[in-house]
This record gives C-alpha cells, structure tokens and sequence, in this order.
C-alpha cells in the first residue's frame, strides 16, 4: 500500500528545508524549528495540519514584519520547487491577508505558484474581495507562464477539491466566466485541464449555462472544443438535455434492438472483484455515436444509494452492429470510497439511457481481507 502523502512532511525533509532557510537566513534557529513542527501530536495531523504547522511555525521563527518574512521565501522559493513547498503560499494566506499587504501578496502568489501551487491560497483573498481579485485573475490569464495563468482558472472554480468552497459562485459564476473566456484557447493543456474543471464545476450547479457556453464555443478553435468536452462531461454523464446532441451522440431510445448485462458472481465480500459482461445489438441503420457505460448504486452507510457512473467505450457503431464485452470490478476500499454490504444495483447505459440490469450481493469483507 502506497505511503499516507501526509509522510512527505517528515524530519529529514524538514531539516533540509530549514538549511535552505538558514542559507538565506543566518539568524534561523533550524533545529528549534524541527523540533516545534515537530512537537504534540505531530504523528496525528493529516497532510493540510501538517502544512499549516509548518507554516504557523515558520512564522514564528522568521522576522517579524511580513515584509521581511517574506523576502526570505521569495529569496528561497527557486530552491524550493513540487507539491511540499504549499506551505509557501499557505504563508501569504495566513500572514498577508491585510490590506496593506496586498500588492506584496499578489506578487509573491504569483511567483510562488510557478513552482508549487497557490490555487489554495488565493480562495480566502476571493472569499474577502471577490470583485478585487477576479480583476486580479483576469489580469493573470495574460501571465506569459502557464503556471500562473492555470491559477487564475484553478483558483476560482467553485468546487475545487481540497478548498474552501466559493459558494458566491456556487449561486452565480458569471464573474468566473471572463476568466475562462480568456483561456479558452490556451495552448498549454496544463490551463485547458483547469478551464474544463471549472466548466464542470459550474454544471453541477448552473447545467444550461454550461451547455450555452459550450454551444457558443464549439468549433472555434481544436484547445477548446477539448475543453468543452472534458467541460461537459457530467452533463454528458446525466444527459442533460441538449448536450448530446451537441457531442453528436444519437439519443434515440430505439437505437438499441436488444441489451443484457449480468455479473458473476452475485454474491461476494468487500474487497472482492465481479466481471460484468454486456451485449448490445444495434438496430440496423445508419451509424451512430455511443457512449457505453455502466452505473453502480452504491449502498451507503444510511441504507440509501448514490450512484458512479463508469465509462466503457466512446465509439461510432455501424446499424446491425453486435457489441460485446467484459468488465472487471474491484470492490476494494479506497480513500474516495467505502463499500457497506447489501444489494448494489447495477444499470447499463448507452447514451444515458439505461437499458439493462443486473444486481450483486456485497456481504462483510471477511477476516483478514
């Protein structure tokens, strides 16, 4: 099993990164730092209690003024480069919120994003002044760096996981749009990746204003007809009324002469796998757009179901065509998931519309497992 990430932040990373400090920083007490980071309940805090330790302690032993603190991680910051180094955005967030920091702040999110990432840090500055510092973004997206122009997009998309939600554009993304208006044609799939999960996150809450934009924007350039796609893809999940058509796929009901899906075995413990095998015979006709999928309710702890949706195959197939295949799936725990026993119903999809159905038994994962 692969290490907790939280474990990234340990005492030999720790020692090193307070050399680095110290190299720029001679009054730096590095050993007293370790040992404050380290100190209580360390070995209890998860990955972001982790990081804000790190920061709220090096706020302790770099200079007082703000300023001066961060003269020191700007000094740094080249030597200091991938995921661990959140914790230098993570400082602004926590130290140079006032107003009087503001100009310094934008300055150092920008630069320090380029090496780590500040899609974090800059959601409390949203939440304070959303009008200010959507200005702010915007005048990102111009940013020669892909970096800082991905953050622009990241940092304000309503459901970014692992962030404070932004539930003023939960209610209304327009002052999103602009952003995402500008990076539409980004050439850097870094930024394209970031513009359609924000699109994504606005369907779950604003669906037809999704589709429209999507509408508006398709065939204007090859970057963002791929990120309408990726944009749109819980609507094409669901459905959503329109979006289907606009992908090309058929949506006709009687497509479809005849389905079956099964499982084998119908019963097993948690932690067990089932293959799912399907059959689908086009009517004959002419050729259409399928997007084949099958869908879990999954049992939760409450007894109700929430359902995942899990793709099998995007592909055009010829009138008579027989279609058939086989899937493997795993009922392991994960971190995004935990299985509870019971009946799991399991639904077949073509173009949204479910057209067979099987169900398995989960039991207990037995001992040991």
């Amino acid at each position: 099993m692969a290490e907790p990430l939280k474990h990234v932040y340990n005492p030999a990373f720790l020692s090193q990164f307070a050399g680095i400090v110290k190299s720029a920083y001679p009054a730096f007490a590095s050993e007293r730092f370790v040992k404050d980071v380290l100190k209580d309940n360390w070995e209890a805090l998860e990955l972001k209690a982790r990081m804000r330790r790190i920061t709220n302690v090096l706020g302790e032993h770099l200079p007082d003024r703000y300023e001066d603190a961060l003269d020191v991680l700007l000094a740094i910051a080249p030597q200091c480069s991938g995921f661990p180094y959140l914790f230098f955005p993570d400082f602004v967030e926590v130290y140079g919120m006032e107003e009087r920091h503001w100009a310094r702040s934008m300055l150092a999110l920008e630069r320090f994003t380029q090496r780590s990432s500040a899609e974090f840090a800059v959601r409390p500055f949203l939440l304070r002044d959303p009008v200010r510092m959507m200005e702010q973004m915007l005048r990102w997206t111009e940013h020669p760096v892909d970096h800082v122009r991905r953050l622009a997009s990241e940092g304000c998309r309503p459901r970014l996981p692992w962030g404070q939600s932004l539930p003023m554009f939960k209610r209304d993304p327009s002052p999103v749009l602009p952003v995402l208006e500008q990076l539409k044609a980004d050439p850097s799939l870094y930024v394209r990746k970031s513009v359609a999960n924000n699109l994504n996150d606005i369907a779950k809450d604003h669906p037809q204003l999704v589709l429209d934009t999507a509408s508006r924007w398709k065939d204007s350039d090859p970057h963002t007809d791929w990120i309408i796609r990726h944009g749109c893809r819980t609507l094409i999940k669901g459905a959503f009324p329109g979006v289907l058509h606009l992908f090309g796929y058929a949506r006709e009901g009687s497509l479809v002469a005849h389905a079956a899906l099964t499982a084998s075995p119908v019963s097993l413990p948690i932690g067990g796998s089932c293959e799912l095998t399907y059959e689908l015979h086009i009517r004959e006709g002419e050729a259409a757009k399928l997007r084949i999928a099958y869908a879990v309710d999954f049992v939760k702890a409450s007894g109700r179901s929430s359902r995942k949706q899990f793709l099998l195959s995007d592909r055009v197939a010829q009138g008579g065509a027989l279609i058939r295949g086989v899937r493997t799936h795993h009922w392991r725990e994960l971190t995004t998931r935990r299985h509870y026993p019971g009946l799991h119903r399991i639904v077949l999809l073509v173009n949204g519309i479910e057209l067979a159905e099987t169900a398995i038994e989960l039991q207990a994962a037995l001992p040991n497992a």
